[in-house]
């Protein structure tokens, strides 16, 4: 399979005279049967395993790591890479700039093998909980939670990559 979608959210074209500050990410999507293994939060909304790269890492690096130490779930496996979703914003660090996430989108495959959660400061703050959910589930609960609080914008990117589960039925295994 390859690529099935390229997005883009937030601005659209971007002034060549502003700062532009790049983020580099990946995002998991890893389903067994009906389900997504999904990062529950505080805030109420589902998110995919991810984050962004560490220094040296690779992609695919990021990637096992960023499920494992979210969900807990051990031997991470790459499949391919599935999608890509650009978010341009303004900076909220830096005037005349924008911050410009690329969240690389990867099908992966876990051993079924759990370990303890390696969360960082704000995923503590925010007790992530990894659960298994139908992407219909998870969008439809993102959807009410992005109705409440629209200052959500990460829940853009998460319900875009649900919508395409759904639409596409991509499955792992």
């Amino acid at each position: 399979m390859k690529t099935i979608f390229n997005q883009t959210i937030g601005i659209q074209e971007i002034d060549p005279q502003l700062k532009l500050n790049v983020r580099e990410a990946v995002r998991a999507v890893v389903r067994f049967e009906e389900k997504l293994l999904l990062v529950y939060s505080n805030q109420g909304d589902y998110r995919f395993p991810g984050g962004g790269l560490e220094e040296g890492e690779t992609y695919t690096e990021a990637v096992i790591r960023e499920i494992a130490e979210e969900t807990g779930y051990q031997g991470g496996i790459v499949l391919e890479k599935i999608g890509l979703i650009t978010e341009n914003m303004k900076d909220s660090f830096e005037d005349h700039a924008i911050f410009q996430m690329n969240s690389h989108v990867y099908l992966c495959e876990i051993s079924g093998e759990t370990a303890e959660q390696k969360l960082d400061g704000y995923e503590l703050e925010q007790e992530y909980e990894p659960f298994w959910r139908s992407p219909e589930y998870a969008l439809k609960i993102n959807q009410e939670t992005l109705k409440q609080n629209p200052s959500h914008r990460w829940i853009l990117r998460e319900n875009y990559i649900l919508s395409e589960m759904v639409k596409r039925e991509v499955r792992s295994g």
